[in-house]
């Protein structure tokens, strides 16, 4: 299958158009199949392609030199959709000039863009931001919502389990263990919108999902879940303490290293395992967050992200591309929507 070209928002980000170009030409080194759509100042572009002749006669550019600021409100940003780099980016994907675009620029703007343009599908009521991330074992676990939404009630955290558990079937290639993240276990537990919505997914049928009730933030990346459902406000702020514990795990052991020369010696022995350590946490090897229940896909680069973690996000989007999420989660909904009207479900 051929896949459709990526548009690359070539000026978000906190380093611009030399990440993004040498992020895109590294995706393009790995599945030489890619091809782009790069959207941004056509100077700066040209100068950062002298630099990978791979993506010379695969991309097209289209000059833009307004800029979505990082700082920008959303409502702000919105209203210069169609002179932005990342608004031109989005609307490639509507217009068919695009199968997916990636941006690393202002989060708020890009969902308020994307919304506005590509509109949610049918039988959704809210997108959500999904993000894979490490666990103990050898499969990533995915989370949503992680700040689309800082409220959900029990049919959108429904919709948010369908629409995760049919990217996970993704990147697993099987069932995935869906669970709602809850204060505990019990099913007493939480507010009336996790009972209720833990309950309509445990009545459902014809969901290819393992849908099992709850999971308490301490497990999320234990590996005993595949898919970890919640509202946007209690998602980023788990997130947000995932990342920062990691970030301070890895500065202790660093200090705790170059402590003393005994320290440093014993840095030398087990720099093999450090090394892999660093590797499992670097979050460049899980860059790409992705809005979900939209008509179109599009993906979230973090702004600091490394020329490789870029071109991880390029790959994701080429992934959903090539495995028609769309179609699966309406597949979902289809299947939902049988049950709960008494009609035989395949």
């Amino acid at each position: 299958m051929t896949t459709p070209r990526i548009a690359i928002d070539a000026m978000g980000g906190d380093e611009g158009v030399r990440v993004m170009i040498e992020g895109a030409a590294e995706a393009r080194r790995r599945h030489d199949q890619f091809q782009f759509l790069l959207v941004g100042d056509e100077t700066r572009i040209q100068a950062a392609l002298a630099e990978h002749p791979n993506l010379r006669g695969t991309s097209e550019i289209l000059h833009c030199d307004d800029v979505v600021g990082g700082d920008e409100i959303p409502t702000q940003a919105l209203r210069r959709a169609k002179t932005t780099s990342m608004g031109l980016a989005v609307n490639a994907v509507k217009q068919g000039n695009a199968g997916a675009a990636v941006s690393a620029g202002n989060t708020g703007a890009l969902m308020a863009m994307s919304k506005l343009a590509l509109r949610t599908m049918p039988g959704i009521d809210r997108p959500a931001l999904a993000a894979v991330m490490p666990t103990l074992e050898d499969d990533d676990v995915i989370m949503l919502d992680l700040g689309a939404n800082t409220e959900a009630d029990a049919r959108n955290l429904v919709q948010f389990a369908i629409m995760g558990a049919a990217y996970s079937r993704i990147i697993l290639g099987r069932k995935p263990r869906v669970r709602l993240l809850n204060i505990g276990t019990e099913e007493i537990k939480g507010f009336d919108r996790l009972r209720d919505a833990a309950a309509e997914l445990q009545e459902a049928t014809g969901l290819d999902m393992d849908f099992d009730g709850y999971v308490e933030s301490d497990k999320i990346n234990r590996g005993e879940v595949d898919v970890v459902v919640t509202d946007g406000f209690s998602g980023n702020i788990a997130l947000k303490a995932i990342e920062g514990t990691a970030r301070f795990v890895t500065d202790l052991l660093r200090a705790a290293f170059t402590s003393s020369i005994r320290s440093k010696v014993g840095f030398l022995v087990s720099r093999p395992a450090t090394e892999l350590l660093k590797h499992h946490l670097d979050p460049n090897n899980h860059n790409g967050a992705v809005f979900l229940g939209l008509n179109g896909v599009v993906v979230k680069s973090h702004g600091s992200a490394t020329a490789g973690g870029v071109a991880h996000a390029v790959t994701v989007a080429a992934k959903l591309l090539e495995a028609n999420l769309t179609d699966r989660i309406t597949a979902d909904l289809n299947a939902l929507q049988s049950r709960a009207q008494g009609a035989p479900t395949e």
